[in-house]
């Protein structure tokens, strides 16, 4: 892909979105157009997997805020085809390259187009290149989110030829330098007053020829492979969270190292239990006598139940606490378990229980309610 083919591809357009629009609502388009164009879910369809790919392409520049950045400045600086060599006002010749070399030193517009182009905008760094990434999801439900997991998950995405091993080469054969840009990877052309740089045809800027291409990837030196791996979940895993694991992505060209596995992870809910952030929360129920006079009761954790004392005269939605029988946290120790206490009110009684509660009634040294009426004539 040329310089200039690679300017004129809107991103945005391809995920359906505004150039305005937030990382959320990004990620929300990307996460919808990956679910419906999945190979997984389009089995033998090419031009699903096409637009997979393209989807995959542009996520991976927008939902990086730098790259992003990047990308939406290189195609305001190239909207008028100033992707080419020239002089500046002194007479001097200048290369825009030079403007991304010497930006790649800082992380600017260089290392945009390195990652992009592969290394190719400059002659003679057609060297190794590191593996996308890929991303894929997994549900977990509620007790494995919180204590950690081990899951298999199974990736349809792109792998070393397990033929050529990477090269591309029919077995016996290698890959040669490319005659045209001799291994540069980039041509120029010149153009009356003006000098255009591109990546090279002949061997599409990668500097090397295969004469005979291997059987099984074309000479791409990947196939698309179905695999399993297994991956640690670590405790204390919130929904929506982003896993990274280094190293699992696509694997790398000519040498150059694979890039990452990022895990989208989903939590399911629970019957007794809710969650706030490392913290697990359960209401437990007691009767009037027990938050009354105080009781100790017994309440579930995930890993068995403990006993809690309700002091005496305890509110209905007063929180209790029982500290490090929460969510295991990722640097070690855990967070706490909030009880709240929900004194409950029977919907029948009889005879007896009726009685018990008129004497008690009977009992109380006051009215709970005759400050109302006091401070309401008062007023303010």
């Amino acid at each position: 892909m040329s310089t200039k083919d690679w300017l004129e591809k809107d991103y945005y357009a391809v995920l359906g979105v505004s150039k305005q629009s937030t990382a959320d609502e990004i990620k929300k388009a990307y996460r919808k157009l990956a679910r419906e164009l999945h190979p997984d879910a389009n089995p033998g369809n090419a031009r699903s997997e096409d637009r997979f790919k393209e989807v995959s392409e542009a996520y991976d520049v927008l939902s990086d805020e730098r790259k992003r950045r990047e990308y939406d400045e290189a195609r305001a600086l190239f909207s008028g085809g100033a992707f080419r060599r020239g002089t500046d006002t002194s007479g001097a010749p200048f290369d825009f390259s030079d403007v991304f070399a010497q930006n790649a030193q800082q992380g600017g517009l260089g290392d945009l187009f390195g990652a992009m182009f592969g290394n190719t905008a400059r002659p003679g760094t057609s060297g190794p290149r590191r593996g996308g990434d890929i991303e894929t999801e997994t549900t977990l439900d509620f007790v494995e989110a919180a204590q950690g997991v081990t899951v298999p998950l199974r990736l349809h995405a792109p792998g070393v030829c397990d033929t050529c091993h990477g090269s591309g080469a029919r077995p016996g054969t290698s890959p040669r330098t490319c005659a045209t840009c001799h291994g540069s990877g980039m041509v120029s052309h010149n153009q009356g007053a003006f000098s255009f740089s591109e990546p090279c045809r002949e061997c599409q800027g990668t500097g090397s020829l295969i004469d005979e291409k291997c059987p099984d990837c074309g000479g791409t030196g990947g196939v698309t492979k179905t695999r399993t791996l297994n991956v640690r979940i670590p405790a204390g895993v919130s929904d929506g969270q982003r896993i990274r694991i280094k190293g699992k992505g696509q694997p790398g060209q000519r040498g150059g190292p694979p890039g990452d596995l990022y895990v989208v992870v989903h939590v399911g809910g629970h019957r007794v239990f809710g969650r706030r952030g490392d913290h697990l929360t359960i209401t437990v129920p007691v009767t009037f006598p027990e938050a009354a006079l105080g009781t100790e009761i017994r309440v579930p954790t995930l890993d068995g139940a403990v006993t809690l004392k309700v002091p005496p005269g305890t509110p209905s939605g007063r929180t209790l606490r029982v500290r490090g029988k929460g969510v295991s946290r990722v640097g070690g120790g855990a967070g706490d378990l909030l009880v709240t206490i929900d004194i409950v009110i029977p919907d029948k009684l009889n005879d007896k229980a009726r009685q018990a509660l008129a004497d008690f009634s009977a009992a109380l040294p006051a009215d709970p309610r005759a400050h109302l009426e006091r401070e309401a004539s008062h007023g303010g």
